[in-house]
């Protein structure tokens, strides 16, 4: 018998529009420029020890997310949340401004005022009717690094100027740090006079490779920085998460050390920070066979999921290649790592997965029906014959 089809809501959780989970509802905060203050990180810590179940997620587009939150606290959570100024006034607002920005930005530089001035812009944009899961990059960068992170309108840095990019498209528009915001909801209405969202779902990847970008979109792109790896950098010190998780009781700690910025890679970035001690959650080594592993919540947190995942994760990771990815997905939607991977194992029951080489948790599988005890007493099945 197939595993049932997960659900595709088609649009993600935010703090205004929660989303009910196995452990409650999930409370996603997308934080101004993807940073919090040390009071605001503090108070953020507080709040899910006090309304929710003292977990604190950073997503794949660099926002914070609670879980566990009670339905009747959640007024109470939204208004706490509003008053540190990181929460909109309505959820359309909140859904269009999902601008993802870069972490090394200065305040002094062109990644912070255009990242500003797009999520004004966004905000102010009642017009403007994208879908759930659509968003914006700031990437500006010497060098782009959010090149594998989804986004579906990116402003990144060529060698001569800054370019406007439909994503997946191998050209873009040059543009100008005056013109750049107008240009990128240009792109926006674009996609949608296109045809991208029928029903109000899509994707610019979709379109762009249907019908390719908007013919001035001739300027070429330039290559991508390689993707950052923990330890200090010029503004501060790059921590690691165990799976994109931390519990409240560290990420308030590290708040001790500076202001904390959300990245797409699940780390954070501690501003001014240097030699951090070890924390609950919290990976300092950039070779902790963890930061191999993508994996999601996993039953019984997540109500789609078939099977627990994170103990299983934690088993299995020192035996992923030090060059490979495993994903393990508690379903076949892969939310943890939606692209394809080397290695990834999907559930179909309890304790029971396919495994999949090179694709996505939804793909063909090589092997079928492995039990969660049959790969940890047997781990080279993940490897053997690949």
């Amino acid at each position: 018998m197939s595993a049932p089809a997960p659900k595709v809501y088609g649009w993600c959780p935010g703090a205004l529009r929660p989303m009910m989970s196995g452990d409650g509802l999930v409370v996603r905060i997308r934080a101004p420029l993807g940073r919090l203050s040390s009071d605001q990180a503090q108070a953020v810590a507080d709040l899910s020890q006090s309304y929710g179940n003292g977990l604190l997620d950073v997503s794949a587009r660099a926002h914070l997310q609670m879980r566990g939150v009670r339905e009747e606290d959640h007024p109470a959570l939204i208004t706490a949340l509003q008053r540190l100024g990181l929460v909109d006034t309505d959820p359309a607002a909140e859904s269009r401004r999902n601008v993802l920005v870069a972490p090394f930005w200065t305040h002094d530089d062109e990644t912070y005022a255009l990242a500003q001035q797009l999520s004004n812009a966004l905000t102010a944009a009642t017009d403007l009717s994208l879908p759930g899961k659509f968003g914006f990059a700031i990437d500006t960068g010497p060098s782009p690094v959010l090149r594998d992170t989804a986004a579906d309108i990116r402003i990144e840095r060529t060698t001569d100027c800054l370019i406007l990019v439909a994503d997946c498209a191998e050209t873009g528009l040059p543009v100008t740090a005056a013109t750049a915001v107008k240009e990128a909801l240009s792109l926006a209405h674009w996609f949608l006079d296109q045809g991208g969202a029928p029903d109000g779902r899509g994707r610019m990847k979709t379109l762009i490779a249907r019908r390719g970008p908007p013919s001035a979109h001739v300027a070429p792109r330039c290559t991508p920085a390689e993707r950052p790896t923990l330890g200090p950098i010029a503004t501060g010190q790059l921590v690691g998460l165990e799976f994109g998780q931390i519990p409240a009781a560290s990420f308030a700690d590290l708040t001790t050390h500076g202001a904390l910025r959300l990245t797409p890679w699940r780390m954070l970035l501690v501003e001014n920070a240097t030699n951090l001690a070890p924390q609950p959650g919290l990976i300092l080594d950039a070779s902790d066979p963890r930061l191999r592993v993508s994996v999601c919540t996993g039953a019984p947190g997540c109500t789609q999921a078939l099977s627990s995942t994170r103990q299983l994760a934690r088993d299995l990771a020192p035996h992923v290649p030090a060059q490979s990815i495993l994903h393990l997905s508690g379903c076949a939607k892969g939310c943890a790592h939606p692209a394809s991977a080397p290695l990834t194992l999907t559930a179909t029951a309890a304790d029971t997965f396919n495994l999949i080489r090179n694709g996505k948790a939804s793909d063909h599988p090589a092997q079928t029906h492995l039990s969660a005890a049959q790969l940890r007493a047997s781990p080279d099945i993940l490897t053997k014959g690949s």
